[in-house]
């Protein structure tokens, strides 16, 4: 409405604009009659077009489309290539797929926290953990071809796994290979493992609930025989290190006392030292009667005469005390040369016995500590530090499972349509090149 009264309004100032032009032109002549009035009717044609509505030009109409060879073609693809397999997988995993059973079980590698440390001349025997790594490995030992053997030898995976007959998608060739046998088993032995809480699960499928129950508990059992296995390797390490520190100290320790006893059948001394305190008893023996005779004549010579008997057996008792001493003093020594030079020999036997010794005591001290950790070593190898422990024991199902129907048709059609689509664009992106 407001652009009509816009046209309206330009048309009427148009007007005023001509008639004031025809006002000057007349009042001129300065142009013909026959301009004028072409310009007039310019004019009017001209408000005619401003006040009449706009003009909508509408196309023509596409012509209804029409299905071509082409499209056919593309249908019959979509049907052989999609809907026919998509129909044969469906009817397959209803008809003849067997049903499989799952047994579940989980378990996990225990290790007893061993902190009894037995300190060895400074060192130290330990029970190492090592859980982490006995869980890695058994990890690896449950997808092994060895593993597989072992059950197979007990079970006979090949008759089991090759018992439903129509059925050769699912179900395993008996006259497969140890390969074909391990590629199959990954497929119904699945292996799932939390690396950080080291826990381990698995789920087996068989065609049998009890068959599936049977390969869970022999894994179960080939994993603790495994996980045992390693605990005495580590048992074994640790004892063979502290059987070779007891075989050592004994070994010192023989030496040592064949070393002693050498030096006794040499010399004939048993203990140098205790004949050293017999000797100097004796001299002060010795030492306390020579004393005592000496006082003893000073108390004759203050009552007595000269040539009192008495004087004569006291000077003579005197003089064979002192001749004892001085025999005593030299067997002190071995040759009997001079009392220096037995003083010396003497000391001389002496440090080497007491150097013996000390060795034997030495030797008996790293005895008696390599012992008490061999015995200790023992004791907590003797304890299992680590085993296989079970939280989820081998299930038995009640209701088949897998393999999952719907789930596998479904997978099926969509890769078989994205397979089609992609197919279909690539040929026409071709026709559309040429």
């Amino acid at each position: 409405m407001e652009d009509r009264n816009n046209r309206d309004a330009e048309s009427d100032d148009a007007s005023q604009d001509d008639q004031n032009a025809d006002d000057q032109n007349g009042g001129g002549n300065n142009k013909p009659k026959k301009q004028r009035r072409q310009i007039k009717k310019l004019k009017q044609e001209l408000r005619e077009v401003q006040k009449a509505p706009p003009t909508v030009v509408v196309a023509d109409v596409a012509p209804r489309a029409r299905m071509k060879k082409r499209h056919y073609g593309v249908l019959l693809i979509f049907l052989f290539f999609v809907v026919l397999p998509s129909a044969g997988v469906f009817w397959y995993l209803y008809e003849r797929a067997a049903d499989q059973y799952a047994s579940r079980i989980g378990f996990v590698v225990h290790t007893e926290d061993t902190s009894a440390v037995t300190d060895v001349l400074g060192g130290a025997i330990q029970l190492g953990s090592g859980g982490s790594k006995d869980t890695d490995i058994l990890y690896e030992f449950i997808r092994s071809q060895q593993l597989v053997s072992l059950v197979d030898q007990k079970l006979d995976l090949r008759s089991l796994y090759a018992k439903p007959q129509n059925d050769p998608v699912f179900a395993f060739q008996q006259d497969g290979t140890i390969e074909d046998l391990l590629d199959y088993w990954s497929r119904m032995v699945r292996v799932y493992y939390d690396v950080d809480t080291q826990l381990i699960e698995l789920r087996v499928q068989a065609f049998d609930p009890d068959d599936a129950y049977n390969i869970a508990q022999e894994i179960f059992a080939q994993s603790t025989v495994l996980v045992n296995r390693l605990s005495a390797v580590a048992r074994e390490d640790t004892l063979r290190y502290a059987r070779e520190e007891l075989q050592t100290a004994e070994d010192q320790l023989k030496a040592a006392r064949q070393a002693l006893t050498r030096f006794r059948n040499e010399t004939q001394i048993v203990d140098p030292s205790a004949d050293v305190q017999g000797q100097m008893g004796l001299l002060n023996t010795l030492q306390a009667q020579l004393a005592a005779a000496l006082i003893d004549q000073d108390i004759l010579r203050d009552t007595t005469r000269d040539n009192d008997p008495r004087m004569v057996q006291a000077a003579r008792k005197i003089e064979v005390i002192r001749k004892r001493i001085a025999e005593e003093r030299q067997t002190f020594g071995l040759s009997g040369d001079g009392g220096g030079s037995n003083s010396e020999e003497f000391n001389a036997l002496l440090a080497q016995f007491e150097a013996l010794t000390v060795d034997r005591e030495f030797a008996e001290k790293a005895w008696l500590a390599a012992r008490s950790a061999y015995d200790g070593a023992v004791i907590e190898a003797n304890r299992q530090s680590r085993y296989l422990a079970a939280y989820v024991g081998p299930t038995r199902a009640e209701k088949a499972q897998y393999p999952e129907r719907i789930m596998l048709w479904v997978m099926t059609t969509l890769v078989l349509f994205l397979a089609w689509s992609i197919l279909t664009l690539i040929g026409y992106s071709i026709k559309d090149r040429r």
